[in-house]
C-alpha cells in the first residue's frame, strides 16, 4: 500500500481531504497530516510518503521550500499542490521544482480524486520502471560477475568484454586483490573495479584504464589500516587473460599475509624468495616456514604438531617421513637465516642426524626439539635486530623523501626480505612502511609551504611528480589544500 501526507494551515481542510477522500479504494494509507511546514518537513522525514499533497501558504516553511527539501532527500515523491492564490509565479516555480500536478482552491472532492488517482497511476508506473531497471542491472552485474569469474579461472577474456561495456577496450592492465574483511578500492577514474567471489574466498578485479603508479598503491594502502583487513594483491597483467596469473599470485600474497598475522596490504612482488615457499611445499608446511621468518614460535610449533600428525594419519613410509624432515628443516634454516651448530662446534647436519635418532626410536621428539631450537634462535635474532634494522630504514628513507621510494629499496637497503620487513616495521613503529612515508612526505611539504615555497615545487621536493595527486594526499592528511595551508600560514596556533 502506497502512503501519503497531506498539509495545510487550515484545519478544517485537512479534516475535509482526510474524511472525503476514500483513500483505501486508491490503496493508499493516509499516514499523517501537519498545519505547518516545520512540523510538515518532520512528519516527511519520519514516514517517507509514496505522495506529499501540500498548500503553498504555511507558516514557518512554505510549500515549496518543503518540496525542495523533500525532493533533495527523496527525488522519487510525487507532490501535488494547492492554493488559493492563482498566481503564474507560484506554478512556474513549482514546476520548476517538479511538482507533478497543481490545484486552485477551494478543492473539490472530484478534482483531488482525479489528481490522487493520476498520481497513483504515475506511482505505480515509476515503480515497476524502476523493478525493471533493477532487475536489468542486477542481470548485468551478474553476468559481469561472472564472466570475470571464469577470467580469473581459465583465462577467458572475450567473455567479460560485451558486460564491461565499451571501456573493455580502453583496458590496460589488470590486477587482482584477494581480501578477508570488509575492503572496498577506492573508486577513481583511473580505473574500475569488479568484486567476485570464488567458492568461500573474495576478490576485487581491478581493471586499469591507465598502468597503476605509485598513486594507486598509495590509495589502496590507506584504505586498509584497520587490523581486521588482510590483502593480497598479485602482480598487474597488460593482457587481461593473464588475470589468472595475478589471481593465482593474489592468493598466495594474503595466505602468506594470514599465516605472517599481518593486517593492510601484501604485494605478491614484495614476498621475495626466503618468504615465498618453495614450490611443491603443503599449505602446512608454507605456514610452518612463513611462521619461521616472522619468529611467531606458537606458530611454528602447531603446524609442527600438525605435521607430524599428519604423517602418523596417513601412515607416510619411513623414508618419505625422513625426506619431509630433512627438507622442511633445511628449508625452516634458511628461513630464520640459521648459522646454528651443533655440540662440539661441528655443523648441524639433519640428513646425519636423522639416522641416529630413528635407531633411538625418537625421531618425531627429535624433529620437533630442533624446529623448535632454530624457532626459538630465529625469535631472538629478530628481536635483537628489528630495532637497529628500522632505525637504519629510518634514516634512508628520511634522506630520499624526494623520489619515489619503493618498500622493496629500502627493505633491500637493511638486507632484508621485503615481506619481512613490512611485518617487522609495522610492529615497531605502529604503522605501515607507506603511511610512515607519507606521513614524512607530508610533514616536510608543510615546512616547505610554511617557509613560502611553491605548491608545485613542494610537490616535486617531496617525491610526488603528479600535482593533483600530491594536493589529494595533502588535503587528506593536513584537512586542507596545499594552497589554502601556505595562504593561511601553515597549522593554526
Amino acid at each position: 500500500m502506497l502512503k501519503a501526507v497531506v498539509f495545510d494551515d487550515e484545519h478544517i481542510v485537512l479534516q475535509g481531504l482526510k474524511t472525503m477522500v476514500d483513500w483505501e479504494s486508491f490503496g493508499i494509507e493516509l499516514a499523517g497530516t501537519a498545519e505547518n511546514g516545520t512540523s510538515a518537513l518532520r512528519l516527511f522525514r519520519d514516514v517517507r510518503p509514496d505522495l506529499l499533497l501540500t498548500d503553498i501558504r504555511m507558516p514557518g516553511m512554505d510549500g515549496l521550500q518543503l518540496i525542495e527539501a523533500a525532493l533533495a532527500e527523496a527525488p522519487e515523491t510525487y507532490c501535488i499542490v494547492f492554493s488559493g492564490f492563482n498566481e503564474f509565479d507560484y506554478v512556474k516555480r513549482a514546476i520548476q521544482l517538479g511538482v507533478a500536478d497543481y490545484l486552485e482552491k477551494p478543492i473539490t472532492v472530484p478534482s483531488i480524486e482525479r489528481a490522487i488517482g493520476k498520481a497513483v497511476g504515475r506511482i505505480n508506473e515509476q515503480k515497476e520502471t524502476t523493478s525493471y531497471k533493477r532487475r536489468w542491472e542486477d542481470g548485468k552485474r551478474e553476468l559481469l560477475e561472472k564472466s570475470t569469474s571464469d577470467l580469473l579461472l581459465l583465462g577467458e577474456d572475450e567473455k567479460w568484454r560485451e558486460p564491461f561495456g565499451p571501456q573493455a577496450d580502453h583496458v590496460v592492465g589488470v590486477t587482482v586483490l584477494a581480501y578477508c574483511g570488509e575492503f572496498q578500492v577506492p573508486e577513481q577514474p583511473e580505473y574500475r573495479t569488479v568484486y567476485v567471489r570464488v567458492g568461500e574466498e573474495r576478490f576485487a578485479v581491478v581493471f586499469h584504464f591507465i598502468d597503476p603508479g605509485h598513486a594507486f598503491w598509495e590509495r589502496l594502502a590507506q584504505e586498509d589500516e584497520r587490523e581486521d583487513i588482510a590483502v593480497g594483491a598479485g602482480r598487474t597483467y597488460a593482457d587481461p587473460a593473464q588475470a589468472v596469473f595475478s589471481f593465482s599470485e593474489a592468493k598466495r600474497a594474503l595466505r602468506s599475509a594470514c599465516f605472517l598475522d599481518a593486517s593492510g596490504l601484501l604485494r605478491f612482488e614484495e614476498l621475495g624468495e626466503l618468504i615465498t615457499s618453495p614450490e611443491g611445499l603443503t599449505e602446512r608446511e608454507e605456514a610452518m616456514i612463513l611462521s619461521m621468518r616472522a619468529g611467531n614460535i606458537a606458530g611454528v610449533m602447531e603446524q609442527v604438531d600438525r605435521f607430524l600428525a599428519w604423517l602418523q594419519s596417513e601412515k607416510v613410509g619411513p623414508d618419505v617421513a625422513e625426506r619431509e624432515m630433512v627438507k622442511l628443516l633445511y628449508f625452516a634454516m634458511e628461513a630464520s637465516k640459521e648459522g646454528e651448530a651443533a655440540e662440539g662446534g661441528e655443523p648441524f647436519l639433519p640428513h646425519v642426524e636423522i639416522r641416529e635418532a630413528l635407531t633411538r626410536g625418537r625421531v618425531h621428539e627429535w624433529f620437533r626439539e630442533r624446529m623448535e631450537r632454530i624457532a626459538a634462535s630465529s625469535s631472538e635474532r629478530r628481536e635483537t635486530t628489528k630495532h637497529a634494522a628500522v632505525d637504519r630504514a629510518m634514516s634512508f628513507i628520511d634522506r630520499n623523501l624526494s623520489r619515489d621510494l619503493s618498500l622493496e629499496e629500502v627493505a633491500g637497503h637493511v638486507g632484508m626480505n621485503a615481506s619481512y620487513f613490512s611485518v617487522l616495521f609495522k610492529e615497531v613503529m605502529g604503522e605501515t612502511y607507506i603511511k610512515y612515508v607519507t606521513r614524512s612526505r607530508m610533514e616536510l611539504a608543510k615546512r616547505m609551504l610554511g617557509q613560502g615555497l611553491k605548491v608545485n615545487e613542494v610537490s616535486e621536493r617531496v617525491g610526488y611528480r603528479a600535482y593533483r595527486h600530491f594536493s589529494e594526499v595533502f588535503k587528506r592528511y593536513a584537512g586542507t589544500t596545499p594552497g589554502q595551508y601556505k595562504e593561511g600560514g601553515g597549522d593554526p596556533k
